[in-house]
């Protein structure tokens, strides 16, 4: 019987990176797969108006809206779908939006970015109030 020679350090390496990971999803750099991150095409409900604090914001992940309202009372709305990888961002601190993917953060009163990867802006919705309800939708 022979001896087979053990492995080097860097063989292993080079094929644990080249093993294809299945059934992960992953994104990495190349946008979501699903539906959850698709911008909106009309109008939608979000909530009372009295959700979003003077000079606050109000995340509403089922519909990738953030809506902030300045201290005159100003509404203002962004889509939340990362402009970097395309991620929906799930996380707002204060007034600002971390994306889970790769660590983007963004102005939810602007829609400026804060912190790349991303170098694009959030896309600025509309937004109303229609009989105390707040209304997101696509700009025309």
């Amino acid at each position: 019987m022979s001896a087979r020679p053990a492995a080097s350090r860097r063989t292993v390496l080079r094929g644990v990176a080249l093993t294809p990971v299945a059934g992960l999803g992953l994104t990495a750099c190349g946008g979501t797969t699903d539906d959850s991150a698709a911008p909106l095409t009309e109008p939608v409900e979000l909530g009372p108006e009295s959700e979003v604090a003077e000079d606050g914001a109000k995340l509403y992940r089922d519909h990738n809206v953030v809506v902030s309202r300045s201290g005159d009372g100003t509404l203002k709305a962004y889509n939340t779908v990362c402009t970097h990888a395309g991620c929906p961002i799930n996380k707002l601190d204060g007034t600002k939006l971390v994306c889970p993917c790769h660590g983007s953060e963004f102005d939810a009163t602007t829609g400026k970015v804060l912190r790349e990867p991303a170098v694009a802006p959030l896309k600025p919705l509309t937004v109303e109030v229609k009989n105390g309800t707040l209304v997101a939708g696509p700009q025309v």
